[in-house]
């Protein structure tokens, strides 16, 4: 499983376990906003980050 998150030059977001939940969040750290159609438009600067998520872990 991947986990998802944002990053800002300045700010770094939570790990989301989908692209959806980090795409909702993003504005948060200002890293960019959902349009009213529902698609998601990140700000200059904006990167994605993904990550493997660790199975073991409790959850």
């Amino acid at each position: 499983m991947t986990q998802y998150r944002f990053r800002t030059p300045q700010r770094r977001g939570k790990w989301y376990d989908t692209l959806d939940q980090a795409q909702r969040f993003a504005n948060a750290i200002g890293a960019g906003f959902l349009c009213p159609a529902g698609s998601f438009v990140p700000y200059r600067g904006t990167v994605l980050e993904l990550r493997p998520k660790d199975q073991g872990a409790a959850k």
